[in-house]
């Protein structure tokens, strides 16, 4: 049952947030791990791969995350914009604010973060000047990550896949919104 949505505060993270954010993404793989889903980031927890632990600090570098975080401080979610894509993703043909990492901890599961975290961006495209907006998602198991986006307005442009080096092939699915 969905609880009512807390009341959050969304700021720009600093270097300080980096354990923090890492214990709500090892908190989305226990998730992740109890439903057998090792599809999207695989096994090991993202504390523990220096590459993910160098993606969240760089984007906290370069000004691209930021925190929902409750009045006492706990993590509920992130959100990682910029106005280029990953390299798996063809650039747009016209200025966009692209969502790199959009995450909730499971303990706000119902409490509408993530679609505050997408508001939070809309807000910045508009500030911007931007009219696109895009993410990146995995397609895989049973699509429910694309079913959550379709139902925050996106639309689905075109599948992709990310080839990995280790492990199977990434299904990926691009989303665009429009905004004014």
């Amino acid at each position: 049952m969905a609880t009512s949505e807390p009341s959050l505060r969304i700021r720009l993270a600093g270097p300080e947030d980096a354990t923090g954010v890492l214990a709500m993404m090892d908190g989305i793989m226990d998730w992740l791990l109890s439903l057998g889903r090792t599809a999207q980031w695989g096994t090991t927890y993202w504390s523990a791969v220096p590459a993910r632990v160098n993606l969240i600090t760089d984007r906290i570098a370069r000004r691209e995350l930021r925190v929902a975080e409750t009045e006492g401080g706990e993590i509920a979610g992130i959100l990682s914009v910029s106005e280029t894509p990953g390299a798996y993703i063809r650039p747009a043909e016209e200025p966009e604010l692209f969502i790199n990492l959009l995450a909730t901890s499971r303990e706000f599961k119902g409490q509408n973060v993530g679609g505050l975290l997408i508001a939070t961006a809309k807000e910045e495209a508009r500030r911007r000047g931007h009219g696109l907006m895009r993410v990146d998602c995995f397609a895989g198991d049973d699509g429910r990550l694309k079913r959550w986006y379709a139902s925050q307005g996106f639309k689905e442009v075109e599948p992709f896949t990310v080839q990995r080096e280790t492990g199977p092939d990434w299904p990926g699915m691009l989303f665009a919104m429009h905004v004014a």
